[in-house]
């Protein structure tokens, strides 16, 4: 990859990063490059209290 291509990606990882509370962040690798980027987000759900 071209050093804009590195600097290009890893500015769209880092706002991912920031966008996500719980979850993960997959890179897919195919011939030494990454083809795809998959953000898996959770959602927790507080449960209801009563007294």
């Amino acid at each position: 990859m071209k050093p804009s291509e590195w600097q290009e990606l890893a500015a769209h990882i880092e706002r991912m990063l920031a966008e996500v509370k719980y979850g993960s962040i997959t890179l897919v690798v195919q011939d030494g490059k990454v083809i795809q980027i998959e953000k898996n987000e959770k959602v927790r759900l507080q449960p209801n209290k009563t007294s």
